[in-house]
């Protein structure tokens, strides 16, 4: 899978809001799918119609020991999402699965203790059939382990068997961007870029995997109506690049075309 090259997508470093959906909670992130979009809380997920925004469905994780619910994307009906013991330590972490259509979970895939960090986004790409994984380190001295503060900030590749391959660091400028905290969200656009954000500035930072070394290449950084966090593409508008995110402040979830 290449991530070298140009895009228009990028060019204009713009963003356009589209509709704004009040909910009763939005904390951590948002997925989509064909016709639903799914709100992601620390132990919660709710399940809602992409054009109303009607609560169709709620799943609470809290009887299975789930601790911070972050990321999300839907593949094959089903939901996955990244999980941690944030903010605990050691730093913890799995996969958990969700059926998109009963809300109910599926299956779980434990990382345990990462050398990586604590797992905040995931997503899939169709063409290289690779997993890719965002795992977070914090500045705050509340949230930091040992000497690790947010530069060790990872993405990391995994296969079909969740096996990890390769691994990247953020730019300087960006580390700097993210201040105490970290990466929180990522999504693979439909031109193979990173677009990833942090934890409370309204900005998409597009990123590609670099020809050489191991440090991804920041393409640009695109203003958008969201307060960082979990971000995610929805897939089933083909001629278009359309986000969704949230606004936690207002328990709002927005939608945005980049253009």
């Amino acid at each position: 899978m290449s991530f070298i090259g140009s895009s228009n997508l990028v060019m204009g470093q713009r963003s356009k809001e589209l509709t704004v959906f009040n909910v009763p909670k939005a904390q951590q992130a948002v997925a989509v799918d064909n016709d639903h979009f799914y709100v992601i809380n620390n132990k919660t997920i709710t399940k809602h119609d992409k054009k109303s925004g009607e609560l169709i469905a709620r799943f609470d994780g809290t009887s299975l020991g789930l601790h911070h619910l972050n990321s999300g994307v839907v593949y094959h009906g089903k939901l996955y999402c990244a999980h941690s013991n944030f903010p605990e330590l050691p730093m913890k972490s799995s996969v958990e699965v969700f059926d998109t259509r009963t809300m109910k979970h599926a299956s779980s895939y434990s990382l345990g203790i990462s050398v990586y960090g604590s797992l905040t986004w995931i997503d899939y790409d169709e063409r290289s059939k690779q997993w890719y994984m965002g795992f977070a380190h914090y500045s705050d001295e509340k949230l930091r382990t040992d000497e690790r503060d947010n530069r060790w900030t990872t993405v990391v590749q995994y296969d079909r068997n969740w096996h990890s391959k390769q691994s990247w660091t953020f730019p300087e400028h960006i580390v700097e961007a993210f201040k105490d905290h970290s990466n929180s969200g990522g999504s693979i656009g439909p031109d193979g870029y990173f677009y990833c954000t942090g934890h409370d500035n309204g900005e998409l930072y597009v990123l590609e995997i670099p020809q050489s070394g191991y440090t991804l290449r920041h393409i640009a950084t695109i203003p958008a109506p969201i307060h960082g966090q979990g971000v995610a593409i929805d897939r089933s508008i083909k001629d278009a690049s359309v986000f969704y995110g949230i606004r936690r402040a207002t328990n709002e979830v927005v939608s945005f075309e980049v253009n």
